[in-house]
């Protein structure tokens, strides 16, 4: 394949995974940018973000870059992010802790703590109508509702009970391990394991994770005397939080089936009908 195309391709990529990415990067930027330099006395930190993230998601709203229905999504994981965020926050279970004061907020979690969830899904929700999700080997609904209802469960029960998380990545594996993801960055559709498809995202939240906490975001309590990175361990959770978010948004988006016979067939009608409309114009 000639190398001109192939470039043309990444570039696009690049361009539409950062298109996908707005409102979490913009979220990080805001983060980053307050921790520095911040003159607003009147207004805490945190109430400036969470009034940002509401001023930017009505932005794409209006302008037409999110649809309602990814507007949905991030309503129904800030929603869920904040009910696990007032469990994990509480004085008895301590799993990380807000240092910085806030108004808007329930207990001890700022209200913008939900949109850094809800980032998860806008990425997701925008991601599958821009590069087209098909599937192939996706199992039955049933059972991938069943998986992630546990997953939720198991973020709040494995404070009391032994921790299922490695049960449930291996229920991961043995669902999807046959699931192939196909999307299409230009005319042509691409396909790789749903698996792998997860920990990229994963890794890449990581990454933001480590930046967050750095920022005074959020800390763990190993971070409470001197920032240190978050352990490669905690990339367990995020990549079963994928599981979470991505099943979250099959329910608004539907994860279509597909084949590679089907793909092939298509492609060759999209390259006929760029044939027919270039002879129709001459």
């Amino acid at each position: 394949m000639p190398l001109y195309p192939l470039l043309r391709e990444f570039w696009l990529f690049g361009l539409k995974q950062a298109y996908a990415c707005m409102f979490g990067g913009f979220l990080l930027v805001v983060m980053i940018i307050t921790k520095y330099w911040y003159p607003l006395e009147t207004l805490h930190r945190y109430d400036f973000i969470f009034l940002a993230a509401i001023g930017f998601q009505l932005f794409l709203l209006l302008c037409r870059f999110e649809t309602l229905r990814e507007a949905l999504v991030i309503v129904v994981f800030h929603l869920v992010a904040t009910v696990m965020e007032l469990f994990k926050t509480a004085d008895a279970i301590g799993s990380w802790v807000y240092p910085e004061a806030y108004v808007f907020g329930i207990g001890n979690v700022p209200l913008f703590t939900g949109f850094m969830y809800s980032a998860v899904g806008s990425y997701l929700a925008r991601i599958w109508r821009i590069f087209e999700f098909r599937y192939s080997g996706y199992p039955d609904n049933r059972w991938a509702i069943a998986l992630v209802a546990l997953i939720y469960l198991n973020f709040f029960t494995h404070h009391f009970i032994p921790d299922l998380r490695w049960l449930l990545l291996g229920c991961t594996l043995f669902l999807f391990w046959r699931t192939q993801i196909y999307f299409r960055v230009d005319s042509v559709y691409r396909r790789m394991p749903l698996l792998l498809g997860w920990l990229l995202v994963a890794l890449f939240i990581w990454f933001a994770e480590n930046i967050a906490t750095f920022v005074n975001i959020w800390i763990y309590p190993n971070q409470s005397d001197t920032w240190s990175m978050v352990p490669m361990a905690k990339l367990s959770s995020w990549y079963l939080l994928m599981l979470l978010s991505f099943v979250l948004v099959s329910l608004v988006h539907g994860a279509k089936a597909t084949t590679e016979s089907s793909l092939e067939s298509q492609k060759e009608t999209n390259s006929l009908d760029k044939l027919t409309g270039r002879h129709m114009q001459n």
